[in-house]
């Protein structure tokens, strides 16, 4: 059994002169003060990596520039699962008796310390080296690829992708730290300049400066108990030219692996975060995990399903796609707004019931998968 006992997010945007340890060093902060914790009682740290400091031991150089001395430290690199998964790891290290207090940070200055064609060419080396990276394609093409699949199996449009881009725009406005918060439609998304076809620029997260963090604990710190009820991942394949059936992907996996170990089942859950790196990716997921039927989530969205005030609330901060992406650190706000919207703290977002919760991550090209499912327990 754990809790997420603290939370800490920065604002994702440009951070002139923040370094990578900077960045996680302010969101490792915020959440070990808001579990109402020291720095002296975590004795468990799990960090992502950085493009922008390709340190062989960040966890340790972290650790390090932090000022902690913990007892199991480690650094794990599954692409953007990596968050959902630290957070599997946390649960399990506290269930197993390995720790405490597990502080999971991630944080980039990927905007402002590193070039684009830099941050392009780092990106891209999830394609195979043989087979796909010395041919060009950037993960924007990948995605464009699988999007192209996915419209011609279900009948999906690029208005209906863009609604995606839609809605989170229209969840990030009501956030301060979010890096984009002007109201976008549909029009807007189509008329942006193309990207990778289907995918145009509104279709794609930027590029950001940020940094989060959260304390998994043995148990509660604060009045409200956020218990991880079950997670579990899903591996089917890292490189897209080996990828199984649409039909076949790990989110589905991942999911029915967590529902096993939690008790839960999409029925239970009031809120949703779902890892939306691409509109097509958003739109898949919610479909792969039973949020939506095959190629209807666009017109879930339409509905107000997805909304603020919907049936099923959807990363209300924005998500990747507006409130930002700063590599390992963004889908973790992901977890950061739920922790939130769980404990009543989102302020002008809060929804209606936020009791328990499903958040997803996807690394890769829709390669690695993690399903958690957490409960407010008091």
């Amino acid at each position: 059994m754990s809790y997420i006992t603290g939370v800490g997010l920065t604002p994702f945007g440009k951070h002139e002169g923040s370094s990578t340890l900077d960045l996680m060093s302010t969101a490792a902060e915020a959440a070990i003060a808001d579990a109402g914790l020291k720095r002296g009682d975590i004795d468990g740290f799990l960090c992502g990596y950085s493009t922008t400091m390709p340190h062989i031991m960040l966890a340790t150089v972290f650790a390090e520039h932090f000022g902690i001395t913990p007892s199991y430290a480690h650094a794990i690199q599954v692409g953007g699962a990596t968050g959902m998964a630290m957070a599997m790891l946390a649960h399990t290290l506290v269930d197993a008796g390995v720790a405490k207090h597990v502080l999971v940070v991630g944080g980039e200055n990927r905007l402002t310390g590193q070039s684009r064609d830099a941050s392009i060419q780092a990106l891209a080396q999830v394609g195979h080296p043989t087979y796909e990276v010395p041919l060009g394609p950037t993960i924007p093409a990948y995605y464009g690829l699988v999007a192209s699949r996915y419209m011609h199996e279900y009948g999906v449009t690029e208005e209906d992708l863009a609604e995606f881009a839609v809605l989170m725009r229209a969840h990030a406005k009501t956030h301060p730290g979010a890096q984009f918060y002007e109201a976008i439609t549909v029009a807007d998304v189509m008329a942006s300049k193309p990207i990778a076809s289907p995918l145009k620029l509104l279709d794609c997260c930027p590029v950001s400066d940020g940094g989060a963090a959260f304390v998994v604990s043995r148990e509660p710190t604060g009045e409200i108990g956020i218990r991880v009820r079950g997670a579990a991942q899903a591996h089917t394949h890292q490189h897209v030219t080996a990828a199984p059936a649409l039909s076949e992907l790990g989110a589905e996996i991942a999911l029915a692996r967590a529902k096993a170990v939690s008790g839960l089942q999409i029925a239970d859950v009031r809120y949703a975060a779902v890892y939306d790196s691409f509109t097509i990716t958003l739109a898949m997921l919610l479909e792969d995990l039973g949020l939506a039927g095959r190629g209807e989530a666009a017109a879930r969205v339409r509905a107000g399903h997805f909304g603020r005030d919907g049936a099923m609330p959807l990363n209300t901060h924005g998500g990747l796609l507006s409130y930002g992406h700063c590599g390992v650190g963004g889908a973790m706000a992901h977890l950061v707004e739920t922790h939130l919207q769980m404990t009543g703290r989102a302020g002008n977002r809060q929804v209606r019931d936020a009791s328990v919760a499903l958040l997803h991550g996807d690394g890769g090209v829709l390669s690695s998968h993690v399903s958690m499912f957490l409960e407010r327990v008091r």
